[in-house]
């Protein structure tokens, strides 16, 4: 299904995608192919690799837009969520007692209880809350309590829940409601089939609007890093050693979403065969391109998140080309 372009003139890029080879020794056994784009705040396609309107789920980095309701209503501040809480609603956490125990907090304060979670109980856990989405599905509930909306069906289309959340995406886009495409998550709750420009618009807002909501989420997110993922995961190691700049949020399939604060700009990559080791080398080359990380930190984070066997490496070939309408020569 096509969604039509709400965007502006944009181009549909010519420039190949990125290719990101594993290589042992100076074979490749590998090859994954990645789209990425750069927009700004009026969803203007800036750079691009292979096609900015390339259409996919956003999945998981929908999150900090699905915690606007949490924010927007009221709830965060009437159960005194604190930035934890903001934090976890974003998060696609590790499972920990840490993130059982945060997501759990936003339930007991807001008077709600865990069995109405409809998140599953993950493999080997005892828990829903030991989900990886369990600060979201949390913050649902306890908003729905507060607006008193149902709370048994919170996860459907229809309900005045999900019906807030894209109507606040529909306006960041500036496309009629009605033109959005949702599915089924993994856990459940409905996720939209967006263009990469799209989701880069989305992030360009996430990192640069002075809206309450947007400010507040980006300050939970980083100043709790370690709710958003957890110990030796990308958004998380990555939004540290960027010293707080950066956010960064991805999601399955090969979807990873990053902003600066304050720059107005969003960044969106998919790689097409899934591939999370794909997805995270591409991020690490686009922020050396744009210098938005120390040589250091992108060192320390390849060493963390790209580490392989000895004498295999990843490799990305390609770059991102400005649109040539805005007379920008390749970078």
């Amino acid at each position: 299904m096509n969604i039509p372009n709400n965007l502006g003139n944009q181009q549909r890029s010519s420039t190949p995608p990125l290719e990101v080879h594993l290589k042992r020794g100076r074979s490749t056994e590998s090859l994954h192919k990645v789209h990425a784009v750069v927009c700004d705040n009026k969803g203007r396609v800036l750079m691009s690799a292979g096609c900015a309107e390339f259409e996919t789920f956003i999945r998981s980095a929908f999150k900090p837009f699905q915690a606007f309701p949490f924010i927007s209503s009221g709830t965060a501040d009437q159960i005194n969520s604190g930035e934890k809480g903001i934090a976890i609603s974003c998060g696609s956490h590790s499972g920990t007692a840490l993130h059982a125990r945060e997501a759990f907090k936003i339930l007991w304060n807001g008077e709600v209880e865990v069995d109405l979670l409809q998140c599953p109980v993950p493999k080997d856990g005892k828990s829903p809350l030991e989900h990886n989405c369990s600060g979201k599905h949390a913050s649902f509930l306890v908003t729905c309590k507060k607006m008193n909306w149902p709370l048994e069906n919170y996860l459907q289309g229809s309900h005045p829940l999900q019906v807030e959340i894209n109507r606040k995406v529909a306006e960041l886009l500036n496309i009629p409601q009605d033109e959005l495409v949702a599915a089924r998550d993994d856990c459940g709750a409905p996720t939209l089939l967006l263009r990469l420009s799209q989701m880069a618009l989305l992030y360009a807002h996430l990192g640069g609007s002075d809206q309450p909501e947007h400010e507040q989420i980006r300050r939970a997110m980083l100043a709790h890093p370690e709710l958003v993922g957890g110990a030796g995961r990308f958004d998380t190691e990555l939004m540290i050693r960027a010293h707080r700049q950066i956010i960064s949020k991805g999601g399955a399939e090969g979807i990873q979403c990053l902003t600066k604060v304050g720059e107005g700009i969003g960044i969106a990559i998919k790689a097409e065969d899934g591939s999370k080791r794909a997805k995270h080398a591409v991020a690490l080359n686009i922020l050396s391109q744009l210098d938005w990380i120390t040589p250091v930190g992108l060192q320390e984070l390849e060493e963390k998140i790209l580490l392989l066997s000895p004498g295999v490496q990843l490799e990305v070939y390609g770059k991102l080309r400005f649109q040539e309408s805005y007379g920008a020569k390749e970078q």
